[in-house]
């Protein structure tokens, strides 16, 4: 890569001479072939939450997470409530379009629309949607929505560094690994240090044929088995990955 030289001789970043900030999301529906993400409704979601994490054979999902398990309906519906109120995190429920039922949670967080970066946060997914395509449409949905339609220049995925599912999901769905944050967080009264990821706009917009490959109908056999892995259909981009060409400034 060509390094872009001021007038005073030193290394400077590429000029974005037409970037404009980003839009703020917004509580909206975004809908997939496999589930629907609405914003996140107590009243309208918390017992159909709740009955799928009560279906889990334990309470592991709740391991790395800051908050959970809960003990009551009432409980949870009332963290629900606090939480549908924010606008930073907001928070959306996953909807199955099969069965039209709540089955999970995830967020857009650490909002910064001036420098075009934003955070997917708050995973909280139930067995039922566990390893089906729901998961990864949910990942689809969001990235295209924050690149596509509001304009983010980085996305953010941060999770506890001994979550090696959380980290696998970040790797699969094509997240680069820029390194561990130690004593980031106390979390359920443990140390936390805080693997971070991030996915850029350039990149998307090259794996985003791989995720739309995964998610077709007939990469499923009759048994709903998927017959190409994600990771697969994503390394070739990744291999031949295009960066942006630098912009020489005028000293």
């Amino acid at each position: 890569m060509s390094v872009i030289l001021n007038e005073f001789q030193q290394p400077i970043g590429q000029a974005l001479t037409d970037w404009k900030p980003a839009k703020q999301p917004s509580k909206r529906n975004m809908d997939g072939q496999y589930c629907r993400l609405e914003p996140l409704n107590a009243e309208r979601h918390s017992d159909e939450l709740y009955q799928a994490f009560a279906d889990s054979r334990d309470a592991r999902d709740w391991t790395y997470l800051p908050y959970g398990p809960f003990s009551s309906a009432n409980e949870y519906r009332e963290f629900l409530t606090r939480n549908s109120q924010l606008n930073d995190p907001i928070h959306y429920t996953v909807v199955a379009q099969s069965t039209g039922k709540a089955v999970g949670t995830v967020s857009l967080m650490r909002i910064d629309a001036a420098n075009g970066v934003i955070e997917i946060g708050h995973v909280v997914y139930s067995s039922t949607m566990q390893r089906t395509p729901l998961s990864t449409e949910v990942m689809a949905l969001l990235l295209k929505y924050v690149f596509e339609e509001l304009g983010y220049r980085r996305v953010e995925w941060k999770c506890d560094s001994l979550n090696g599912p959380s980290r696998a999901a970040a790797k699969r769905f094509g997240f680069t690994f820029e390194g561990i944050f130690r004593q980031l967080q106390v979390t359920q009264g443990r140390n936390r240090d805080t693997a971070w990821y991030s996915i850029l706009d350039y990149e998307y917009a090259q794996f985003k044929s791989a995720y739309q490959l995964w998610l077709a109908p007939d990469n499923f056999d009759e048994t709903g088995h998927q017959l190409a892995k994600l990771a697969n259909l994503i390394a070739p981009f990744r291999n031949h990955l295009v960066t942006p060409e630098l912009k020489p400034t005028v000293n």
